[in-house]
């Protein structure tokens, strides 16, 4: 499968890993053919890959209707927007060979999940989820849409998160709550009570602080 990675800085890099990991193991064959980014990545470090910066996400729009596309860029925000634009061409759910996927987990198209992450049984993710690395995804959790849980957070079982909602670094959920789209967990936050939809928490336990 021909891919292109839209982003190219810190966490568009960080899928390449992925991509390159799942080739070297077997699970998939996917080819990439460069980097799309409306900024200017650096150069070097794409070159680390073998890849270049190809041009702006607009260019997606010439390319052959099968090529693919992955989203590498931490807003859930930014992933909406440009999965709407690329509506109709496959995207790869990604998983890091060295994540643990128990029974009965559903990923959606674009879904991402880096290394040592593990999700329990009966996990679903929309489109376009992030899971990065170290994260710990309890039993028959569900992720909308857009959904970025970053570094070493843990959701505990039945917890449920919203369109586009955003888990800082290190922060924990504890049973059956539910985050509210768009909302935003800080890092480190200890989440003891449902978070509203587009309200920011914070601390231990964590509080609203918008």
């Amino acid at each position: 499968m021909q891919i292109v990675v839209i982003g190219g800085s810190g966490a568009g890099r960080e899928m390449l890993d992925v991509v390159e990991a799942i080739n070297r193991s077997g699970q998939q064959e996917i080819d990439v053919l460069g980097v799309l980014d409306d900024g200017s990545p650096d150069a070097g470090k794409l070159a680390a890959y073998g890849l270049e910066h190809l041009g702006p996400v607009a260019r997606l729009e010439s390319m052959p209707a099968e090529v693919g596309y992955a989203i590498g860029i931490g807003s859930p925000r930014a992933r909406a927007r440009i999965d709407a634009l690329a509506a109709g061409r496959p995207c790869p759910v990604l998983v890091h060979p060295t994540a643990v996927l128990a029974r009965e987990v559903t990923l959606g198209p674009g879904t991402m999940v880096a290394a040592h992450a593990t999700f329990m049984n009966h996990v679903v993710t929309g489109r376009h989820v992030h899971v990065s690395v170290g994260c710990s995804i309890g039993h028959d959790v569900h992720l909308d849409d857009y959904v970025e849980v970053s570094p070493t957070t843990a959701l505990s079982g039945f917890v449920t998160a919203g369109r586009a909602a955003f888990f800082g670094t290190g922060a924990k959920v504890n049973p059956g709550l539910a985050v509210g789209a768009g909302a935003v967990v800080g890092s480190g936050a200890v989440v003891i009570r449902d978070v509203a939809p587009q309200v920011t928490v914070g601390g231990v336990p964590a509080r609203p602080l918008t």
